[in-house]
């Protein structure tokens, strides 16, 4: 009886291994039907995982490439389809929470609501979709329940892009009694961490900063981490470090890793070495006075710095970008020539002052394109002006901040939102008011082109 248990047991195996093969072969099918534009194969093909494997992973990621084809060719009926089965099959993919949103946005687009919020309190979404039901409710002629998301987003989300924005709308709404929405109070807040300071005579910091002056910085993090790693200050042990040898970019890549929510944090939940090791100021002498040639914001500089290169003068991409500002050697020359800077070659690019001297003026060459729009020459900086001008020519936006977020190709549309988030947080550390982000951003209403 045992043995009959394991033959069926390894047919069940065998028949679930076949399965997915036949899975993953209809996948790629449809995928290269997809790259050579045959949409009647790709769209029978996807009929078929829906009916033979409507629970396969294969099917899952068929759906969200099928999403991202519609969506990129403004098929948007269609998108919000694929994103409802993606959503409604797996609601507990790790796509699921996204692609709701982007369905609830591309709802919210054509002038309904959708519930975002009710589904994923906690999703990455939901600062997002706080701010747009407040925008909704606004114009439904509802200021106190709109005062009550702005509220809700500006006080638990605190840094996010989207948070910079509620607070310019509750300026408008400073005469408006907040009235209780029930629904907020799913939206969870992040822990704050307990912080501890680091030990002033610990022996083994005491012995990384020796192993660090003499060269040996991968022993010296290793010493501190070896015998520290479970205390709230190693981290910052392991960023102070880096950072006292002139290696700010990897003390900020190790505190990023260790404070993921640190968006959500106010300003005294960290110590200022932190926040210091956080939104770092090198290079900054080039910044300002290349920024103020261009007639740029030094803190927008050095946000876009932060988010290109992390601060690391030596960094080459995948795609050919080189240094602090990631500037491609064609667009490198090019702004060289204009700038008269004699026998230019590429690894010039890897000089800071030359770095930032081309890169803030490329920029301010961007920013004049598109009518002193911030928003339009940073998206132009990730994905180059032809996308961004196609996708302005897409519909009628309520203002450049739908616009941001109906951006299509989340890279850019992330990029876009973090660099301005950066600079608002750069300015509260580093100035004693902090600039509205109005001063910076367009205040440009946007229609069709």
């Amino acid at each position: 009886m045992r043995r009959l248990e394991d033959v069926k047991q390894a047919f069940s195996h065998t028949q679930e291994s076949q399965d997915d093969d036949t899975a993953r072969r209809l996948y790629v099918l449809a995928e290269m039907a997809r790259g050579r534009d045959d949409d009647e194969q790709h769209d029978k093909l996807l009929d078929d995982l829906r009916a033979q494997f409507p629970q396969s992973k294969w099917l899952e990621e068929a759906l969200l490439s099928s999403y991202n084809m519609h969506l990129l060719r403004k098929e948007y009926d269609k998108a919000i389809q694929c994103a409802k089965d993606m959503y409604q099959l797996f609601p507990k993919s790790r796509y699921a929470p996204y692609l709701h949103w982007k369905a609830a946005w591309l709802t919210l687009r054509a002038g309904n609501n959708a519930g975002q919020i009710e589904l994923y309190p906690a999703s990455a979404e939901t600062p997002n979709a706080l701010y747009w039901r407040g925008r909704l409710l606004e114009e439904e002629n509802d200021p106190g329940r709109a005062k009550a998301y702005y509220s809700r987003l500006e006080s638990t989300f605190l840094h996010y892009y989207y948070a910079d924005l509620a607070r310019e709308r509750l300026e408008n709404l400073r005469e408006v009694s907040v009235l209780r929405v029930p629904l907020l109070d799913r939206v969870s807040t992040v822990e704050k961490p307990a912080i501890e300071d680091i030990p002033a005579d610990d022996f083994h910091i005491a012995r990384a900063r020796l192993l660090a002056n003499a060269g040996l910085v991968d022993f010296a993090t290793a010493e501190i981490l070896a015998q520290s790693n479970k205390a709230s200050w190693a981290p910052l042990a392991v960023a102070d470090l880096y950072d006292s040898i002139g290696m700010n970019y990897r003390a900020l890549q190790v505190l990023k890793r260790a404070f993921p929510g640190y968006y959500t944090f106010d300003l005294k939940d960290l110590p200022r070495q932190y926040w210091s090791i956080l939104f770092p100021q090198p290079y900054w002498e080039e910044i300002q006075r290349y920024a103020t040639r261009n007639g740029l914001d030094a803190f927008l500089v050095a946000s876009l710095i932060r988010q290109e290169s992390e601060f690391n003068p030596g960094a080459v991409s995948h795609a050919d970008a080189y240094g602090l500002m990631q500037l491609l050697p064609k667009v490198g020359k090019n702004v060289a020539k204009e700038l008269k800077i004699r026998r230019f070659s590429t690894p010039q690019l890897l000089d800071p002052d030359i770095n930032i001297q081309l890169g803030t003026r490329y920029f301010r060459q961007l920013t004049d394109q598109f009518g002193g729009s911030v928003e339009y020459a940073l998206a132009s900086y990730n994905a180059g002006s032809d996308r961004v001008q196609d996708w302005r020519n897409q519909g009628k936006f309520r203002d450049v901040y739908e616009w941001v977020e109906s951006i299509p190709f989340t890279e850019t549309r992330e990029y876009v939102q973090a660099i301005l988030r950066n600079a608002s947080i750069y300015r509260q550390l580093y100035t004693k008011t902090d600039v509205s982000k109005k001063e910076v951003a367009s205040k440009e209403v946007l229609s069709n082109q």
